[in-house]
């Protein structure tokens, strides 16, 4: 490549108008994250805060079980390792709020390998038992030395990462940190999917004995999805208990449900494409908090929503789930492309990031996966 043909490819790199036109909404949802604290009040803020940091959590289980196909129930595990360790040095040894955070997640890393390498020999439902186990034994631990972690109430607050006189200050400062972390995550984690790494994880989801018999380890990269998945999990575990809105307690990092409702929000948006998870986190998050908070009375049976906040989210998760089999953005992606290409006055071949046809995709990915491992995008990836 000339030097000239170089710098006209990284121009383009910077230049948002050359971007695929998801990737331009994409671009344009973050910026309009970053103008919601200008027109809400402090305590939606907050609870902004809070979904940015499940959306984290759902794009960390998504690394694993979206893209390798490695169903883990109990992700709680990495999320509570993270946020205790950070609580704990802070509280017990007076660590650095920031170095606390950086020591949690290479402590969630540990406890991935921990749980990831005896996983390697397990498939199907035995792995999602033993990921489904692990943070119930952790839950025990906790109770059974509640001296030191808390018990089932938790430990109590840590030292924020920010602190300021102004409490609404404090609230707009913790937001934006929790978006800059959302940022860092996102582009990370689309990223390491979009390499080679990112291939080859799809490619022994779809079928792992094609991937041993291409001359690649397929134990090695799921021991790095693991890990990867783990770090990201508990850095945002971390960062959250140093916040406004989060705590180090099994409520809010270890307990079952937690776990669950990640998976539902990586569903919800679409597995297998980080953007899903993402979207379906702050979905899910805000949508749970606003039936939580109806204070509107159901005629037939004479009970508040705010009751009825868990059936009726359910019963939105499955109309959900069943209209839009694929995910909110999957589904968001593919009528628009239609749409797109119902205006279009060409051929009929093109697709509005400028690429090949989705069915020029599909044939060639799996060989691009096997062979040279060069990053690939699905029609579905986002």
């Amino acid at each position: 490549m000339s030097e000239t043909t170089e710098r006209e490819s990284y121009r383009d790199l910077l230049d948002p108008t050359s971007l695929a036109l998801r990737h331009q909404l994409g671009v344009l949802g973050l910026v309009a994250l970053g103008l919601l604290p200008l027109g809400l009040g402090p305590l939606m803020v907050l609870k902004l805060t809070g979904a940015l940091y499940f959306a984290m959590f759902a794009m960390s289980w998504d690394v694993v079980s979206g893209y390798t196909g490695q169903i883990s129930f109990g992700h709680g595990l990495f999320f509570a390792v993270g946020g205790y360790s950070s609580a704990l040095l802070n509280l017990n040894w007076g660590v650095e709020p920031t170095i606390a955070v950086v020591v949690g997640m290479v402590l969630a890393a540990l406890a991935g390998i921990v749980v990831g390498v005896p996983a390697l020999r397990l498939e199907g439902p035995y792995l999602s038992l033993v990921t489904l186990v692990a943070p119930l034994i952790l839950l025990q631990v906790f109770i059974v030395f509640s001296d030191t972690f808390g018990g089932e109430l938790g430990l109590s607050s840590p030292e924020a990462l920010l602190s300021f006189e102004s409490f609404e200050t404090a609230i707009t400062a913790n937001y934006y940190l929790a978006l800059g972390l959302f940022a860092f995550v996102l582009l990370v984690l689309l990223a390491v999917t979009r390499s080679d790494a990112g291939a080859v994880f799809t490619a022994i989801r779809e079928d792992e004995d094609a991937v041993a018999a291409a001359g690649l380890n397929p134990a090695k990269f799921k021991v790095f999805a693991f890990v990867l998945s783990a770090a990201v999990g508990g850095l945002a575990g971390a960062a959250f208990v140093h916040t406004p809105v989060g705590n180090p307690q099994p409520s809010q990092l270890l307990v079952l449900t937690v776990s669950i409702e990640v998976i539902i929000a990586s569903v919800l948006g679409g597995m297998g494409t980080i953007v899903g998870p993402a979207v379906g986190g702050l979905f899910y998050f805000m949508l749970r908090d606003y039936l939580g908070g109806l204070a509107w009375t159901v005629p037939v049976f004479d009970v508040p929503v705010s009751e009825l906040d868990l059936l009726l989210f359910s019963m939105v998760t499955l109309a959900l789930l069943f209209f839009l089999p694929g995910g909110i953005v999957r589904w968001t992606i593919r009528n628009g492309r239609r749409a797109w290409r119902r205006g279009d006055r060409g051929d009929g071949r093109v697709v509005p990031d400028g690429g090949t046809t989705p069915l020029e995709r599909t044939a060639t990915s799996y060989r691009e996966a096997l062979s040279d491992g060069s990053p690939r995008e699905d029609d579905d990836e986002c």
